[in-house]
């Protein structure tokens, strides 16, 4: 029991921590319309993008016993957990639009095209736990799209909220790895932590990454600031 409602906690915060994009498109595409339609705009959208991501997430979960495409989808992991952290939050920009059919649309298309990652990550972590995979979908995306910008904003003043989220998803990616019998095989094992060191080893190697890389680009930046100052 308890583990299934960490498994559930898990998909809830990698949903929610992957859905900033969608959050300001769905903010965006139905700003025109007049309150009363705009609501039903975006429950239509919710309701309409939790079926869509349920059914990509199951047909996930199948390819995901293919162990090509396990490791491929653990290499993409690692990338998204990395991306996450080093995502610059530029704002999209969404036509608003005044029709009712027109923003539903937007919405279902735009979650349809943004939605790979959130559904690889998912099926991830739901280790064929159907039911567990749609209920953290069913309680998020309508959580997501009715306060879009107030998670919006948790997220940029709680950045330990995104960190913890992309630590998940690079332990995620270890542990499809080792799922691939190839992939076990070449590893060691080590002692009472068996092969459970490598998920644990994939989590940190995500963090330090964007960690390095965040340092660099600042210091980069710093300097062209200097050069600019000074010239």
């Amino acid at each position: 029991m308890l583990e299934n409602l960490i498994l559930l906690l898990e998909i809830l915060l990698i949903n929610i921590v992957l859905s900033g994009d969608n959050a300001v498109v769905i903010a965006m595409a139905s700003r025109n319309l007049p309150e009363r339609m705009r609501n039903r705009a975006i429950w239509l959208g919710a309701i309409g993008a939790v079926g869509l991501r349920i059914v990509l997430s199951v047909a996930a979960v199948a390819l995901l016993d293919i162990p090509a495409v396990q490791i491929v989808g653990a290499v993409l992991l690692l990338y998204i957990a990395i991306h996450l952290l080093l995502d610059d939050g530029a704002e999209k920009e969404v036509k608003g639009v005044g029709s009712l059919g027109k923003a539903v649309g937007i919405i279902l298309v735009s979650d349809l095209v943004m939605s790979l990652d959130n559904v690889l990550a998912i099926a991830s972590i739901a280790k064929n736990e159907l039911w567990l995979m749609a209920t953290g979908i069913a309680l998020s995306i309508p959580l997501i799209i009715w306060g879009s910008q107030l998670i919006l904003k948790l997220l940029n003043r709680f950045p330990a909220v995104v960190w913890v989220g992309s630590a998940i998803l690079g332990y995620t990616a270890g542990e499809m790895l080792i799922g691939v019998q190839a992939v076990k095989g070449m590893l060691p094992i080590w002692g009472s932590l068996g092969l459970g060191w490598f998920p644990l080893s994939t989590a940190i190697l995500v963090l330090l990454i964007a960690f390095v890389w965040r340092k660099l680009s600042m210091d980069l930046s710093e300097r062209a600031t200097e050069r600019k100052g000074t010239s």
